[in-house]
């Protein structure tokens, strides 16, 4: 079903932001369409692409794996799902759905943890952090610490492209806090089409950008998804400036159905002209001096690194495998001066 088209299902879902009445199916092949027109807008990916998907077991992921499945190459998808260490979250049940929902569309999917990464669970990052009086959001650390994990997986297999989950809220609030924080720059770098480049940097694609949460949502209801049951023992902890962000948009979309909508493609049209026009270049990332990773430029340390620095936490695993990289790589050996 093409965004012009009359659905001719009965009406069983309410679509706030066209203010029509879909069939489950009309629904669904709307949403999908979007995510489609996306794709090709932006050139999110090619056909033969392998992509690596950060599968975090709720509904939205759950939307961009039954899409994805749909219209790419199962063989060329992989799934990542990372365990962050948050009590009575992550139960091995949903992992292990999440898991068998992916085989059955044909992808594998690999589990990892920030334990694994770091050596310590975000929980008792977090704990290590508030005793050192480092008064830093959970999501913060949890934030950047899928980013880097994802990465690192996407590098390790060979993706061509990263794929999130991100939906047109989660979208929407990044670019108004960019706009309040008057970081011009940030809200450019939200667009699609801008490049980063660092040969350890792997491009990350949101084909999910213009699909309200609501919808997702609804499309993992029709599909039966079963919704995890547990919530973020941190979600209540001390509301970001996102948070007091996403409170605000809701009341505004509830007023005004599609203003989210509105706020990003508008800003789309601007950044993808000033892009395309040569006004902004793609950005070259510098290594961190101490884990080996990309970081923002003009920086000496990530902003992991500098946060684990700060809450106290000396040699995390990630850079005890890198500097056993990097003294592996500095031995000469006998034979290599011929």
């Amino acid at each position: 079903m093409d965004s012009g088209d009359e659905c001719p299902g009965e009406p069983e879902v309410y679509q706030a932001h066209t203010g029509k009445s879909l069939s489950k199916k009309c629904f669904k092949e709307d949403v999908k369409n979007r995510v489609l027109r996306t794709i090709r807008e932006f050139n999110l990916f090619h056909e033969s692409d392998v992509l690596l998907m950060g599968l975090s077991g709720g509904k939205d992921s759950y939307v961009m794996l039954d899409i994805l499945s749909q219209i790419h190459d199962p063989g060329r998808l992989i799934g990542v799902s990372i365990i962050e260490g948050i009590p009575g979250y992550n139960k091995p049940s949903d992992i292990r759905y999440m898991k068998e929902l992916a085989r059955e569309r044909g992808v594998d999917v690999i589990v990892t943890s920030i334990r694994e990464y770091t050596g310590l669970s975000l929980y008792e990052i977090v704990k290590k952090a508030w005793r050192n009086g480092l008064n830093v959001s959970p999501c913060t650390y949890c934030g950047i610490l899928r980013r880097r994990i994802i990465n690192f997986y996407g590098r390790m297999f060979g993706a061509d492209k990263t794929v999130t989950a991100h939906n047109l809220d989660d979208i929407a609030q990044t670019m108004i806090a960019n706009i309040l924080r008057g970081d011009i720059i940030g809200l450019i770098r939200q667009n699609p089409s801008f490049r980063y480049r660092n040969p350890k940097f792997v491009h990350k694609v949101k084909p999910l950008r213009y699909v309200y949460e609501y919808e997702a949502a609804l499309y993992a209801a029709i599909d039966g998804f079963r919704f995890q049951d547990t919530e973020c023992m941190f979600i209540n902890y001390a509301p970001t400036f996102r948070a007091k962000i996403r409170s605000v948009l809701y009341r505004l979309e509830k007023d005004n159905p599609g203003v989210a909508l509105n706020i990003v493609r508008s800003i789309d049209q601007i950044t993808s002209r000033l892009i395309n026009e040569g006004y902004v270049k793609p950005v070259s990332l510098p290594m961190c001096g101490r884990c080996g990773e990309p970081t923002n430029e003009g920086r000496q340390l990530c902003k992991l690194c500098e946060l684990m620095e700060k809450a106290g936490i000396t040699m995390p695993l990630y850079q005890v495998n890198f500097k056993d990289y990097m003294k592996l790589k500095s031995l000469e050996y006998p034979g290599d001066h011929g």
